[in-house]
């Protein structure tokens, strides 16, 4: 910390003053003096990194180019210090207040998000090594020391580890030249925390088709301007090996590279293709990094390191310093919407990136959204197709199974048709994947004796039994419980019964069927790490496991060449509710996963458990009709002015005292916008009524196209005075309407 005081009196009136927004969840800048030192010697710049007193804590800031406020000299506080950090770029300062002003969210909230690692913001600590000093002092030399000796006059300066390894001798050897002045100490910056990518490196063999989108998407890059492209391509088209062109072009340019995915499991197979093609691996950045991994990647992506970036939405706001094109890997994908915090999505907020920075981005997809088709079909976007697998694979036959006529047994899940395939593969030496999009080992636990159902005690949710590990839990807050022996309702014992399938239940099923394969369950709950992820990769390519059981974190991005049979297990949910993109995103991932099977040579066979065949999904997977469902779809759409033909946001009001919350939802409900091309639903319970201990009511604001939402959400808002007690939540173009 500076020494100077934190409070001026008595100052000139050409002292210098600078704005500073704080990463907390503030919607202003602060006004601060600038010493002295930072005035001429170190001049304050817009985007630095500044400490500054905030009350009696000192916190991290940047320097913004706002016009600075009046404050009474008394009052003033100056800047502790500049930190050692390359400042943001006037793009980044840009895009931050672009996602909050779209997301109507704080500005401090939306840095916090670029600040993500305030250890990240000092540099790297040196690395102490050694050298041969000029002058050598005449010490007595043993075949030890002479080693040590030997290796420097052939080296440059090595730390301890490095020295003792080259000269063959131990680290006790060095203290002793160290101590004898015989070895100078030197500091020398960290080594480089990630290796250049090899874009000069020759790559596959494309397709007339692959190379015809490639050259499309190396050429944006090359041009140096804003461009949205959509790949679009049947699964096993070979999707990655085109948009990595791009990649390579931009590393040729001598810029970064990010490629976003959206699940970290994903990347188990997509990390080893990339180190194939360029001969290392990229910087990752997901959750699940360690605290000094995630402050040296950060750091690495500052000072313009890390070239190549691959990682999970938050990887969008990193601290960028030359970024030359954005990938959006499987675009459709709800997983880039974050529901927290500030609540955005990560694909439309990269497009508006690109579009600050000047740099092309591509949406890659078996299965574009609407929004981006919508957006090509208006001319918007650039189109790349790529109708065929690569390397003469054939697509799946899809076949439904009409479950309302071949019924299981009871209490089983699986028809005989499916059974009868699965047979078929096994003794064919080939693997299956059966797909349940459901965790655990039932749904709902219930007593048969008095009708009580578990539900968790923070949420409007049932407890989901994970069997495996004894419990009883919600996915949504995390609560769990140990199952008890009898109903805490009527207290009868033996009574507790597990209603409906989850992949354990499922995979209980299938061991009675087959017990001697070897089954695996694949899920979020045990493939919560990259490294899990890239375990079960492996086992499954060296075709250590027969069958996969799994949700939809095996649905898309994986290729094994001996997976050639996907069995749907229950298709039909996600196909009810009131989700406007229920059936959109319901059919998005039965096309993907049945697009895991026959990606290689041997030929692959899709089996659609179904109660509901006549539903237009079920449909559209049956005839292989992708371009009639998505017209369906789009039509259906644009007659209900919904996005995107028309606009939504979602007004959330919460609290832990229900009457306080109605009353607020009431008092909202009378100022409701309901006027020139706006309408507002609500208020209603949500769907999770509850959730983590406070009650929750939604508003549903629906705009045409022209309107600008979120100032009338912001005049609505404004002009309503609520209870401090309740929060209110803001979801621009939502995507959960729970």
């Amino acid at each position: 910390m500076s020494s100077y005081s934190t409070t001026l009196v008595n100052l000139s009136d050409n002292l210098k003053c600078v704005s500073v927004l704080l990463p907390l969840p503030l919607g202003r800048v602060y006004t601060y003096a600038v010493p002295e030192e930072l005035s001429t010697i170190n001049p304050l710049k817009k985007g630095d990194f500044v400490s500054v007193p905030l009350g009696v804590r000192e916190v991290v800031g940047v320097v913004w180019d706002s016009e600075v406020g009046k404050v009474p000299l008394e009052k003033l506080k100056f800047v502790f210090e500049k930190l050692d950090t390359p400042p943001i770029s006037e793009i980044s300062m840009r895009f931050v207040e672009w996602v909050a002003r779209y997301n109507m969210a704080s500005l401090g909230s939306v840095l916090k998000m670029l600040m993500s690692v305030p250890d990240a913001l000092k540099p790297l600590k040196m690395v102490m090594a050694y050298s041969l000093p000029a002058d050598m002092p005449k010490i007595k030399m043993t075949p030890s020391r002479s080693k040590i000796i030997n290796a420097l006059k052939s080296s440059q300066p090595l730390p301890t580890a490095g020295l003792a390894t080259k000269a063959r001798v131990g680290t006790s050897v060095i203290k002793g030249l160290v101590k004898a002045g015989a070895l100078l100490a030197v500091d020398l910056p960290p080594p480089a925390a990630f290796n250049v990518p090899d874009w000069k490196a020759p790559g596959p063999v494309l397709s007339p088709e692959q190379a015809f989108a490639a050259k499309g998407l190396r050429a944006q890059v090359k041009s140096g301007k804003f461009a949205v492209s959509v790949l679009e391509g049947v699964p096993g088209s070979g999707k990655t090996e085109v948009y990595l062109e791009a990649v390579c072009e931009a590393l040729a340019q001598g810029k970064q590279a990010l490629v976003l995915l959206p699940e970290i499991a994903l990347g188990a197979q997509w990390l080893g293709r990339f180190k194939e093609r360029f001969g290392c691996a990229p910087a990752e950045w997901h959750s699940d990094l360690t605290q000094a991994k995630r402050r040296a990647t950060w750091r690495a992506v500052a000072t313009g390191e890390a070239k190549v970036i691959v990682g999970a939405r938050s990887a969008l706001f990193l601290h960028y310093q030359n970024l030359g094109v954005i990938i959006i890997d499987e675009e459709h994908d709800q997983s880039f919407k974050q529901e927290d915090g500030v609540i955005y999505n990560a694909r439309d907020m990269a497009v508006v990136r690109a579009n600050l920075g000047k740099i092309p981005i591509s949406l890659v997809s078996a299965t574009p959204s609407l929004e981006s088709l919508r957006n090509v079909s208006q001319g918007r976007y650039l189109h790349f197709d790529l109708p065929d697998r690569h390397g003469g694979a054939e697509l799946p036959d899809i076949s439904i199974i009409d479950m309302r006529k071949d019924r299981p047994d009871p209490g089983k899940w699986v028809s005989q048709k499916l059974i009868k395939a699965l047979k078929e593969t096994f003794v064919a030496g080939e693997q299956a994947l059966l797909f349940l999009n459901r965790r655990g080992y039932a749904p709902l636990t219930l007593c048969q004796g008095c009708g009580h159902r578990f539900k968790c005690p923070q949420c409007t949710a049932w407890l989901v039994e994970h069997r495996f590990i004894g419990r009883l839990q919600c996915h949504y807050c995390g609560y769990q419980v140990k199952p008890p022996e009898e109903c805490p309702s009527c207290g009868q014992k033996d009574k507790l019964f597990a209603c409906g399938p989850g992949v354990e239940r499922l995979a209980e099923e299938v061991a009675e069927l087959f017990p001697d394969i070897r089954a695996e369950i694949a899920v979020s709950d045990n493939l919560h790490t990259p490294g899990q992820a890239q375990n079960l990769v492996h086992q499954i390519e060296n075709r250590d496991i027969d069958l996969i059981i799994g949700t939809q974190i095996v649905a898309k991005g994986y290729h094994f060449p001996y997976l050639t049979l996907v069995g749907v297990v229950d298709a039909d949910i996600g196909l009810t509710g009131g989700d406007i993109r229920a059936l959109e995103r319901t059919y998005q991932l039965l096309y993907q996963v049945a697009g895991r099977a026959g990606r290689a040579e041997r030929p692959g066979r899709v089996l659609v458990q179904t109660y509901n065949p006549e539903n237009a999904v079920i449909q559209a997977l049956r005839k292989g009709d992708h371009k009639g469902f998505i017209e369906t779809m789009s039509q259906d759409r644009e007659r209900n002015n919904m996005p995107p033909f028309g606009r939504l946001a979602g007004v959330i009001i919460s609290g832990e005292d229900e009457r306080v919350v109605d009353h607020a939802a009431s008092s909202l409900a009378r100022t409701a916008p309901r006027d020139n091309g706006v309408m507002t639903l609500g208020p209603a319970p949500a769907p999770l009524a509850l959730l983590r201990g406070r009650h929750r009511r939604r508003f549903l604001v629906k705009a045409s196209k022209e309107v600008n939402i979120q100032a009338r959400i912001r005049v609505w808002l404004e002009a309503t005075d609520l209870p401090r007690k309740v929060r209110v939540q803001l979801d621009i173009d939502p995507y959960s309407f729970m």
